[in-house]
């Protein structure tokens, strides 16, 4: 549960685009981390961190019980990214799957040794009591960096006025996930797609909800050949393609397991396809990031890529993102 007094907040979202803006100096730019958004409420020395569906995370990483320290004493909500870095200094979704899905705090704690992570912050939504949602993000910045919050598992990274175009290379040559373009004059809007926010990926990839699976051969004959996933358009599930790459035999056990209490008769997609072999269909509770280059003209994905699940993301919010 939230702290007393500070009832969850929906995180505002950015909305995907294709090109950077192009009044540039009226923009802040911060590179795109590939992790999971964790709003951190700290009040009285106590640390609560939620995740995007507003649920307590705290027990899954007890390394941010510190930045109640880190503030000196303060009270504050700050919005921001938890990431797991590998050995290259990147952050590693792949990585972090390690340490979303741990079952309990002591589970939490074995692995910390082992998958350490780190709270990258880049908003403030209250500090000291008083909600900061309606000032400018500039000012909302300004606060923040004044916070000087520089820990061992917790840091606020730059934020570049303008200079867009150097700021998107940048991530590219660093290897990163993208950037995120933030309108200087913009309010905070919790739960809101937002245009003031925008997402410019060097790789295209968003959720995708899993309808079922398609049976494996060879080396995989006693498991699933390839996930069957769709986006939500209304109330349909829309059938989006097959994801057959990007697995790691851990994974495929992993997804094997939670696979196999999911099965139903009928299929959840309004559009089923036609696929040759054995096709067995789950209830759409499960969310998959994938990679992949482009989309067909009939709505299937090319060349796609798992990335890892996404147990933060709700299977209903799951829509086909198309760039602005």
């Amino acid at each position: 549960m939230p702290l007393p007094g500070h009832p969850f907040i929906a995180p505002m979202l950015a909305t995907a685009a294709d090109h950077l803006p192009p009044d540039d100096s009226a923009w802040a730019y911060e590179f795109k981390w590939d992790g999971v958004r964790a709003l951190v409420f700290v009040d009285g020395g106590g640390v609560c961190v939620q995740g995007r569906r507003q649920v307590d995370v705290t027990d899954r990483y007890p390394e941010l019980a510190g930045i109640a320290e880190g503030l000196g004493g303060r009270s504050a909500i700050l919005d921001g990214e938890v990431v797991a870095v590998d050995d290259r200094g990147r952050p590693s979704f792949q990585l972090l799957q390690q340490r979303m899905h741990v079952a309990s705090a002591a589970d939490a704690r074995r692995r910390m040794n082992q998958v350490p992570v780190a709270w990258l912050g880049f908003d403030v939504l209250a500090l000291d009591g008083n909600p900061t949602l309606d000032l400018p993000y500039s000012e909302r910045r300004a606060l923040l960096d004044g916070l000087e919050l520089a820990g061992p598992r917790w840091q606020v990274p730059p934020s570049h006025v303008g200079d867009g175009p150097s700021v998107l290379e940048a991530s590219r040559a660093a290897g990163l996930e993208g950037v995120v373009a933030k309108r200087l004059d913009s309010r905070y809007e919790p739960g809101r797609r937002s245009r003031c926010w925008l997402k410019l990926k060097n790789h295209r990839r968003q959720e995708f909800v899993v309808g079922g699976w398609t049976a494996g051969e060879g080396s995989r004959s006693d498991r699933f050949g390839s996930l069957m996933v769709g986006v939500y358009e209304g109330d349909d599930l829309v059938y989006a393609g097959n994801v057959g790459t990007g697995f790691t035999e851990k994974t495929l056990d992993e997804l094997s397991t939670a696979l196999a209490p999911l099965r139903r008769t009928g299929s959840p997609f309004v559009n089923t396809p036609r696929l040759p072999g054995r096709m067995v269909f789950v209830e759409p509770v499960l969310v998959a990031e994938v990679e992949y280059s482009d989309w067909t003209n009939d709505g299937r994905l090319r060349h796609p890529s798992f990335k890892g699940l996404r147990p933060d993301k709700d299977p209903r919010e799951v829509v086909r993102e198309e760039p602005a």
